[in-house]
């Protein structure tokens, strides 16, 4: 006995050690940073926000000339031609040449494409960085509705277990009453298939709250059988500063600080900018060029460096204008598919603003109802809680029956279960209207 002993204890060591190591204790705003590094979406927009910082780099230097540098060495074998004097030599030779170009060319009138491009890439690297922020506060928003139904989860086992320590208790009472002869078998043995039934009501409780801890791990991207262990938040019941506004006042409050707004907002300008470019093509377009070349070649017996820098060297500048007259129609099948783009943003932009609008409302009564579901269910626990103590001391003074009894304590499990439920509810239809808001933030 002692040997099989000293083995369980060792085994209840190991596991709770090794429980211990499967475990990682979450507040928050932990989650929701290891949400963000860990979120697929959230972190291609990341990367997608870096190429449009480079692209607003690159439309900004296009102001300026570009500068090419083109060097080439080869060598010629065969028939060799030659001016000498006035007269044309051809020999049948090898000829090693070597040359060089600067090239540069500024555009001098191009239609406004260089500064309407550069506009449309500071609208949209400015439309990245809005779209990144609502992305971030969407991650927070998930994150933290499963964190609160993982809390939720775990206040309903405990009731459940509490419930079922109160009803192994009754049963005691009610086998004390039998063997006195003040309670009669059918009391005891409906007691005991009551105290069955809360032994599965607790399991699957517990069965619930682990689901919903691993669906948060998931959603976290935590290492294979690690489960979060969650920090309580404060759920004292309070009223939202923006419970005393009106709808149309919260609409506006949105529109303001709505990221994915301001998105669409940027997004159009930025196309609207962009079939400015497109237009551009159908204006002349006016360049300036200075070229700068020279060679070196095995047939002049000078040397390289004479050659290079004092022979052969030539410099052009100029300015080169060009009219755009037929092209196919390419011209006009770009400013077509601008004007689409344009349009469609504009559509999008619409459609979210009523989208925006009903989402406004929806919260907003929403949150509206859950301060009166909590109210109300504070005062269903209240009543619950009077009427099972006076019965329970009824059924003790044999006065009540057992149906009463299994009644009160059927109701006050409920109303235990609706509060803690009203409770996290109204704590999460605030998040949801500050979400709506735009105005969603860990603090």
């Amino acid at each position: 006995m002692n040997k099989i002993l000293i083995t369980a204890l060792i085994l209840m060591a190991f596991i709770s050690k090794l429980n211990a190591q499967d475990t990682l204790r979450l507040n928050f705003r932990e989650a929701v940073e290891i949400g963000l590094q860990q979120n697929l979406n959230y972190r291609q927009l990341e990367n997608q926000q870096e190429v449009l910082k480079r692209e607003k780099q690159a439309a900004q230097l296009a102001h300026l000339p570009n500068l090419n540098i083109n060097n080439s060495g080869f060598r010629q074998s065969g028939q060799q031609y030659q001016q000498v004097e006035d007269q044309l030599i051809v020999t049948n030779i090898s000829n090693n040449i070597i040359t060089s170009n600067l090239n540069t060319a500024m555009p001098v009138y191009n239609g406004g494409r260089r500064i309407n491009n550069t506009q449309a890439t500071r609208f949209f690297e400015e439309a990245g960085e809005n779209s990144l922020q609502r992305a971030a506060q969407e991650v927070m928003f998930n994150i933290g509705r499963q964190y609160l139904q993982v809390l939720l989860d775990k206040e309903l086992y405990r009731i459940a277990l509490e419930n079922l320590e109160n009803q192994k208790k009754q049963l005691e009472q009610i086998e004390g009453f039998v063997e006195a002869g003040l309670r009669t078998l059918s009391d005891q043995y409906n007691q005991q298939s009551e105290v069955a039934r809360l032994e599965t009501v607790a399991l699957n409780a517990k069965v619930q709250w682990e689901t919903d801890a691993w669906t948060l791990a998931e959603t976290l991207q935590l290492e294979p059988n690690v489960i979060p262990e969650l920090e309580a938040v404060s759920l004292n019941p309070g009223k939202s500063e923006y419970l005393s506004m009106s709808v149309d006042e919260l609409y506006k409050i949105a529109l303001e600080n709505r990221k994915d707004f301001k998105q669409q907002q940027l997004l159009e300008s930025g196309n609207k900018k962009l079939l400015a470019v497109s237009r551009s093509f159908m204006y002349p377009q006016i360049n300036a060029f200075f070229n700068y070349s020279t060679f070196f070649t095995s047939l002049d017996e000078r040397t390289i460096s004479e050659q290079l820098w004092q022979v052969y060297p030539q410099q052009t500048i100029g300015v080169s204008l060009n009219i755009p007259i037929f092209n196919n129609f390419n011209n006009k099948l770009t400013v077509t598919r601008g004007k689409v783009q344009y349009h469609n943003q504009q559509l999008e932009k619409t459609a979210l603003e009523r989208r925006i609008s009903q989402e406004i409302k929806l919260a907003y009564e929403n949150y509206k109802a859950s301060i009166k579901r909590e109210e109300a269910t504070k005062l269903q626990l209240a009543a619950a809680v009077e009427a099972q103590t006076a019965i329970s001391e009824r059924f003790r003074l044999g006065v009540s029956n057992f149906v009463d009894l299994a009644t009160a304590n059927q109701q006050l499990v409920t109303g235990q279960s609706d509060y803690a439920q009203a409770l996290y509810t109204l704590y999460f239809q605030e998040v949801i209207l500050n979400y709506q808001l735009g105005v969603l933030a860990l603090d």
